[in-house]
Order: C-alpha cells, then sequence, then structure tokens
C-alpha cells in the first residue's frame, strides 16, 4: 500500500513551507487538494510537478473512494488545503477516516497552521485553550457564544471577512468587554493584529476585508 501524507502548507507567505514538505510534494504519484488553482500557485513557486486532483467539502465520496483505491495500489498521495494544516476546519478528515479504515499508513507532515500563530502573540498563558473553529452561521450561534463565554480558557474562533463586525457585536453583548486578539491576514503582506478588550478592538478596527483569527478570554470580563 502506498501513504496517505497530510500535509501542511503556508496560510499566506509562500516561504513558510518546511523542506520536508516540499520533498513529500514532489515524491508523491498525486496531490489532492481543495482548488487546483490555489495549489498551483504553491507548486509553481517550488517547480513541483506533481499531477493534482481536487478533493473538497463538496466532492462526492466517489473521489474519496478513487483515492483511496489508489493507496491501496501502492500510489502515495499528498492531502493539502488551501492553506494550513490540512483536516482542521476543513474536509481532510473524511479522507483520512477512509483511508484508517482501508488500513492505509496516515503520517502527518506538520507546518503552519493559523491557530498556533494567532495563539503565539497573544501575550497571554496559552497553555490550555478551545478551539472552536467557525461558529454556525444561524441555527447554533448562540449556543456556541454561551459556551464560549462561560469557558474557563481562552478560545479560539475563524470568522470571514463578512461577519467579522457582527462577531465582535455579539461577543460584546454575551461575553462582555472581555480581553481579545483579532488576528487579520497573518502572514500576509497586510498583516494586522488588535489587541484588547471588545469595545476597544471595534473602535480601532478600520479594514474588515480579509480573513480572521478572533481569540478570547471569557475570564477577564469588565
Amino acid at each position: 500500500m502506498g501513504t496517505l501524507y497530510i500535509v501542511a502548507t503556508p496560510i499566506g507567505n509562500l516561504e513558510d513551507i518546511t523542506n520536508r514538505a516540499v520533498r513529500v510534494l514532489q515524491e508523491v504519484s498525486v496531490i489532492a487538494c481543495e482548488d487546483t488553482r490555489v495549489t498551483r500557485t504553491l507548486l509553481n513557486r517550488y517547480n513541483i510537478t506533481t499531477p493534482v486532483i481536487s478533493y473538497h467539502q463538496h466532492s462526492k465520496l466517489s473521489r474519496v473512494d478513487e483515492i483511496v483505491e489508489r493507496l491501496k495500489a501502492g500510489e502515495s498521495v499528498a492531502a493539502v488545503s488551501d492553506a494550513g494544516t490540512p483536516g482542521v476546519a476543513d474536509p481532510g478528515g473524511v479522507l483520512v477516516a477512509a483511508a484508517v479504515a482501508a488500513g492505509v499508513t496516515v503520517s502527518p507532515i506538520p507546518g503552519p497552521s493559523a491557530i498556533m500563530a494567532a495563539a503565539s502573540v497573544t501575550g497571554w498563558p496559552m497553555d490550555r485553550f478551545l478551539f472552536y473553529g467557525f461558529l454556525p452561521h444561524k441555527k447554533g450561534r448562540a449556543t456556541g457564544l454561551r459556551v464560549i463565554a462561560s469557558s474557563e480558557v481562552p478560545v479560539i474562533l475563524y470568522e470571514s471577512t463578512h461577519r467579522i463586525m457582527k462577531l465582535l457585536d455579539e461577543l460584546l453583548t454575551v461575553c462582555g468587554d472581555c480581553q481579545i486578539v483579532v488576528a487579520r491576514e497573518i502572514t500576509k503582506q497586510f498583516e494586522t493584529i488588535h489587541r484588547g478588550r471588545v469595545s476597544d478592538v471595534q473602535r480601532d478596527m478600520k479594514e474588515t476585508r480579509g480573513e480572521f483569527v478572533v481569540i478570547i478570554d471569557p475570564s477577564t470580563k469588565a
């Protein structure tokens, strides 16, 4: 059997990739990715010519079966997401589960993670935290906010450009004016990091375009 490699890729700056990740992407038979256009940008940067196939949240189970069959036939496959570590807030976990069920070896190739990058610049003790991913857009959102408000450890969220200001309003209402860190476009050209109470960040944040990691410390409610 082949090996399924779970390869972490840059979350912004294309220089943030390990030598091992580059080697694995060069050596595998095929790369399974979310968006072939995004992945080819990275591959071109490192002159990697390995074939790519699409695998994302809208893929049919037949695509998972196809990848598993290739692994069982002896091919090695690298799974990547558009950015960061596959299987964390993306569909990579389904492929991993299928490979494990088929007896295929699954090997992690660690690297960039928006979660850890943001956590490292909080200035807070981050030996324990809760990662909540993306809050639901509608159903379950209020419940999620209440979970955050009751947490005894910092909580890390992902949020989109369309809902970041709404999230800050909700946090102020549900969690109070607690300490937060909002990291925008981590490792990219226009990276910005806001620290302070929710009301401070609301006042100071002028740019809402981009990808956001939000870290909340509910225990600091004013």
